[in-house]
């Protein structure tokens, strides 16, 4: 909700300031601020566009980003590991040892951390849609609407129904995820520091989503 947040205050900064130059027949600004308003979701669509094809033909870097919740810290000490697309493993940028199965399972585990990804992106375009859609385009409109605090209201509410539901279907993968990371560090250890995600991490999940959005 931060960048909603940040967007919109941007948008504001923008908007405003025309807002207090227009008369009711200012045809003029109102399309300049129409303009602004879709140059704007232009920018946030090409932006997450970058972010999918970097998603689908980069290494996938490892981690603690699956670690849902407010405990804990990442474990800096821990090399850099990766999974390419070809399906190799890589730590510290070697090259890792590994078998036929262990490149299937690893190409699987990538697949699915790059399919959750996308869904974050997704939510985070209807995010901004849904925000842009909530401010409109009508100069008066929206300088009555933010002074009076009702523009923050409606732009958190159109969020808040466009990406809830997304981002709890998201936390819904997370068992199969921790399976995959469990069945990986079986068959190859050099995997095993990397599975962290665990079974409160998939309740906290869930939980951060309620609190988050009931706290807006």
């Amino acid at each position: 909700m931060k960048a909603t947040t940040t967007s919109l205050t941007l948008l504001l900064a923008l908007a405003l300031p025309l807002a207090a130059q227009a008369g009711p027949a200012d045809q003029g600004v109102a399309a300049e601020v129409r303009q602004d308003l879709a140059d704007a979701r232009k920018e946030v669509r090409v932006e997450l566009a970058r972010a999918r094809q970097e998603l689908l033909t980069e290494n996938l870097a490892l981690g603690d980003s699956l670690r849902f919740g407010r405990r804990g810290r990442p474990d800096m000490s821990l090399p850099q590991a990766e999974i390419t697309p070809a399906g190799d493993f890589l730590v510290d940028g070697k090259m890792q040892a590994i078998d036929a199965s262990q490149r299937r399972q690893l190409l699987a585990y990538r697949q699915q951390i790059v399919a959750i990804a996308l869904s974050g992106i997704q939510a985070g375009q209807e995010a901004a849609d849904a925000a842009l859609d909530a401010v409109g385009s009508n100069v008066i409109g929206i300088l009555f609407n933010a002074l009076s605090g009702r523009l923050e209201h409606r732009v958190e509410r159109a969020v808040e129904q466009k990406v809830r539901p997304m981002v709890l279907s998201i936390c819904r993968e997370l068992p199969a995820v921790m399976a995959s990371q469990q069945r990986l560090s079986a068959s190859l250890p050099a995997f095993r520091p990397y599975a962290t995600l665990t079974p409160r991490d998939i309740d906290d999940c869930e939980a951060d989503v309620r609190q988050e959005f009931a706290s807006r």
